[in-house]
């Protein structure tokens, strides 16, 4: 891997911060799409990003997907606080006991879910999409940090992009970026927010 911003080994560019924080993990394409032709995003990933992906899930203290990603991308249980922004919960994650629903709704409704989930010790959050709940929680004002990984393709088309909904204006600054195989790893904070 080649660093060209930032310092130190990949485990230390995605080191969390000893904090409250809300990472949010995307992938797209070089074209800006959010999926393949199949409608997943695991069809855009590749190893690269895989290893990132795996990272960023065993240092989270709970995990935030939307409805349509958990289906979509066929999410089991995860073996650590789970939960699913949406009106019901898919059957494959029925009656497992760390997996949650929680309704979703506008900004102050995601914003109590995430002080409700640091107020339980939940301070690590990782939100792995979909496009809609990015959306949402950048509205909201509760994301601190964007990593996308843009894969070297283009797969044209209607595809989705990774944040969808109503317009959002939302400045960043680049925290590091990665170069392996033409697979570039971005992370970005919101600005305000600092690594």
């Amino acid at each position: 891997m080649r660093t060209l911003v930032g310092d130190g080994p990949i485990e230390e560019l995605y080191a969390w911060p000893d904090r409250p924080w809300l990472r949010v993990n995307m992938v797209s394409t070089v074209d800006g799409a959010a999926q393949g032709p199949d409608g997943r995003s695991g069809s855009i990933n590749n190893d690269v990003d895989q290893v990132v992906f795996d990272a960023l899930r065993v240092d989270a203290d709970v995990l935030l997907v939307g409805a349509g990603t958990v289906r979509t991308e066929g999410y089991g249980p995860l073996g650590k606080p789970f939960v699913v922004v949406g009106s019901t919960l898919p059957p494959q994650l029925e009656g497992h006991p760390e997996v949650r629903l929680h309704p979703g709704g506008d900004a102050d409704a995601l914003r109590v879910l995430v002080d409700g989930l640091r107020a339980e010790g939940l301070l690590r959050i990782l939100c792995e999409g979909g496009p809609t709940l990015l959306g949402a929680l950048l509205r909201a004002g509760v994301v601190d940090e964007l990593c996308c990984t843009i894969t070297p393709s283009i797969v044209g088309g209607p595809g989705r992009r990774i944040v969808d909904g109503p317009p959002v204006d939302v400045p960043l600054t680049l925290a590091s970026l990665v170069e392996q195989d033409g697979t570039l790893l971005a992370r970005w904070l919101v600005s305000g927010r600092m690594d």
